[in-house]
């Protein structure tokens, strides 16, 4: 008797402990590649989860949040978009979860809303990129506004991307020079429009010779032989760092929370790694093109403050840049 129950009892422990089952719907904001990537390692690590996701740029997919909401019908269990802003407009209105048992260990704090609410799980971070071909390699923001760039530097625009927004937030709250970089800037003749892929394909045809933008796509493109280069300006970079967090209205509440953990885990941060991006927890490494971390210096941001500043921001920029 004793035997037949160890044997049951090892047979027990060598089955797979499912942390979670059901169906599972995410709204993310992530790159259609990435987040088939991120759902098939979730599901490899989650086999008893049937994960249903949508994909859109972050504004687009809040908008069909709204809606869902209006209704009464709200969808997902996750979200996994681009920035702490929007997820600090949704804590303010009691629709995400708070998780205090999300396992964080070896994520930086200054990473986790304190409540718990989201939890960052990368650093996508905005600096420079230069043509090759540019008479002066910039090192320093303030590089922008000299006479060698002068009619030369593109930008995102802060008012249809968000990310911009956090840039030009951190940047003006942090820089000595405050909102008068910008001024320098539009003095200068930079201009600011369209997003990211438009500064990319901007700078490494030759249109302009410098730009401001995330770092990922002119590191993935160099390695490509586009002729680009990016900098981590001296003074530091703001960053996104695509949060994840579970709605109030999750109708799967322990696989929305088994996901959480799996972003926040060594395997979940070194996907993030290996889609190229530098991942929240410093003990995963880094994609190959990026410096030491020590090298990098993420500035301060107040998410919270910025979104209670978000229209007066929006409107400084709009004065300030002429638009």
């Amino acid at each position: 008797m004793r035997l037949l129950l160890a044997t049951a009892l090892l047979a027990a422990a060598a089955l797979p402990a499912f942390a979670a089952d059901g169906k599972l719907v995410l709204y993310t904001s992530q790159p259609n590649t990435d987040a088939q990537a991120t759902v098939d390692a979730f599901k490899a690590a989650n086999p008893g989860v049937e994960v249903e996701w949508v994909r859109d740029g972050t504004p687009k997919i809040l908008a069909k949040l709204r809606a869902e909401i209006e209704a009464g019908q709200p969808q997902p269990d996750l979200l996994l978009i681009a920035d702490v802003v929007t997820m600090e407009g949704l804590k303010g209105e009691g629709r995400l979860m708070a998780y205090p048992d999300a396992k964080t260990d070896g994520i930086d704090a200054s990473l986790v809303d304190k409540d718990k609410t989201y939890f960052s799980t990368k650093l996508i971070t905005t600096g420079i990129v230069y043509n090759t071909n540019a008479p002066m390699k910039p090192t320093s923001w303030e590089d922008l506004t000299k006479p060698e760039a002068k009619g030369q530097v593109v930008m995102p625009s802060p008012l249809t991307s968000g990310a911009a927004m956090i840039h030009t937030v951190t940047l003006t709250g942090n820089l000595k020079s405050g909102w008068d970089f910008y001024s320098a800037l539009a003095e200068n003749g930079a201009q600011a429009a369209g997003g990211n892929g438009d500064v990319l394909k901007s700078v490494s045809g030759g249109d302009k010779l410098y730009g401001m933008i995330v770092d990922y796509m002119p590191i993935r493109e160099k390695a490509k032989g586009a002729p680009v280069e990016f900098v981590f300006p001296a003074e530091g970079v703001s960053a996104v760092t695509e949060p994840v967090a579970i709605l109030s209205t999750a109708k799967n509440p322990e696989a929305a929370k088994a996901f959480v953990d799996f972003m926040l885990s060594e395997e979940g941060q070194k996907l993030a790694v290996s889609q190229g991006y530098i991942p929240a927890r410093a003990d995963a490494g880094l994609p190959a093109g990026y410096p030491d971390r020590a090298s990098i210096k993420v500035l301060n941001y107040d998410a919270a403050a910025a979104l209670k500043d978000d229209i007066a921001n929006k409107e400084k920029f709009s004065d300030v840049m002429g638009q």
